[in-house]
């Protein structure tokens, strides 16, 4: 442009110097520009990316599926009946094998160690059972053989100061630690008076019973090493534990973790026993609960604590709370369709002999009555919500091993089976 103009050569040198600075700023702004730019775009892509983990945490990136494959470590005394009738219903929505216990017994080899054959053709069906959930003593490697590879394992645990004065009462007869004493507090005012190790076959219900169905020695001493190397192998072979004091938040949990609707876990107490049975422990009596049933003591700390920091970081402490009123409602729904009585009651006034639950001990162990103008099909669904364990385990033994002898229970039998 300068030569076209005919400018001196001197002015032609300065303009030269200067379209060269000028162009020098151009490319350094462009390259300023180019790194802001980049540094935006960073920005924004890492805050999408936060942004998008976080939706993650909350909700799932993809719907999930109802987990078919369970497996329920019976406790005893923590409402682990009421669990199992939840099992047993959803077995029989989804039609899947239940690992049964063979021939007459009701139980899965307890209190033996379990061991595969105690389920009923396991040498002819194999690792193809859905859903364990009867009582049996807790032995990994076995249960492994039954189960498939896949399957989702929990259990539930209960304060032991409770539970072992549920103990107590329920096994009063034939536990010989229990039978010689006149009530709870007369054997926690020296339990070892009482309690002898050679009849721990029968006496594991007097201490340390949860440590003991999960497949541990009940009598083992309580050393900070001892204690936490089983913490942490329950923690491995459980992927949730819950808590019979929240049981209701306990079945939303379970909910989740299954991926199951809530009328899945939707329930009537099974296996309750009336207040008038219950004993009242002395301050004295609870706090040697915790010193003779340490271990155990040790085991529903160690959980429950673990039970609320998995609701924290999962459902959260307000969902929770809108989806336990939303169970109960559905289940005050059901009591007001299902009984007559709207409540459970006691063994005298239980009509139908059928839906008599075992009577153990001294305590008195509640049953339902269904309403009379049920049609069929409502009928059906109200059965099994209030079918006491032992019936409910022989039904289904009878349902998948028809050409087998049904399981007899020493009560009076209406047959349950769909017509």
């Amino acid at each position: 442009l300068a030569f076209r103009e005919g400018l001196p050569g001197e002015n032609l040198l300065k303009l030269f110097f200067l379209s060269r600075h000028i162009k020098c700023l151009l490319i350094f702004s462009l390259f300023l520009g180019l790194i802001f730019l980049s540094g935006f775009f960073r920005m924004k892509n890492r805050n999408y990316i936060t942004l998008k983990r976080h939706k993650e945490l909350l909700l799932p990136s993809m719907p999930c599926h109802a987990k078919t494959n369970v497996m329920f470590l019976k406790t005893h005394k923590t409402a682990s009946s009421t669990v199992l009738n939840i099992m047993f219903r959803f077995a029989e929505k989804y039609n899947l094998t239940v690992a049964l216990p063979a021939g007459q017994l009701l139980h899965l080899g307890y209190p033996k160690t379990f061991l595969a054959h105690f389920v009923e053709e396991f040498e002819a069906i194999g690792q193809n059972y859905n859903i364990m959930c009867n009582h049996l003593r807790f032995n990994p490697s076995e249960v492994k053989k039954v189960m498939p590879a896949n399957t989702f394992y929990f259990s539930i645990l209960r304060n032991p100061i409770p539970l072992l004065e549920s103990s107590y009462v329920y096994y009063k007869d034939t536990v010989p630690a229990f039978r010689f004493s006149k009530d709870v507090n007369e054997y926690l005012s020296s339990p070892t008076k009482y309690y002898h190790w050679v009849d721990n076959r029968v006496n594991m219900y007097a201490r340390n019973i949860m440590w003991f169905d999960f497949g541990y020695d009940n009598n083992a001493g309580d050393s900070d090493s001892y204690v936490q190397a089983v913490l942490n192998e329950i923690e491995q072979n459980f992927h949730l534990i819950l808590i019979a004091e929240y049981f209701d938040e306990s079945m939303i949990l379970l909910k989740h973790a299954l991926c199951w609707d809530l009328d899945d876990v939707v329930h009537f107490k099974i296996n309750s026993r009336s207040q008038d049975t219950v004993q009242t422990l002395t301050p004295e009596s609870e706090e040697q609960i915790k010193v003779w049933c340490s271990l155990d003591w040790q085991l529903y700390l160690h959980f429950n604590h673990t039970f609320w920091r998995t609701i924290e970081k999962t459902i959260g402490l307000k969902e929770l709370e809108k989806e336990v009123n939303q169970l109960r409602m559905r289940q005050k729904e059901l009591m007001q369709t299902c009984l007559s009585d709207q409540e459970a009651v006691g063994k005298d006034h239980i009509k139908n002999k059928a839906l008599l639950p075992f009577q153990s001990g001294a305590a008195n162990i509640l049953g339902y009555n269904l309403r009379q103008d049920l049609d069929n099909r409502t009928l059906r669904t109200c059965q099994k919500m209030v079918m006491p364990e032992l019936q409910y385990t022989s039904y289904l033994y009878t349902v998948q091993h028809p050409h087998k002898e049904r399981k007899q229970l020493g009560l009076h039998w209406t047959s349950f089976q769909e017509k």
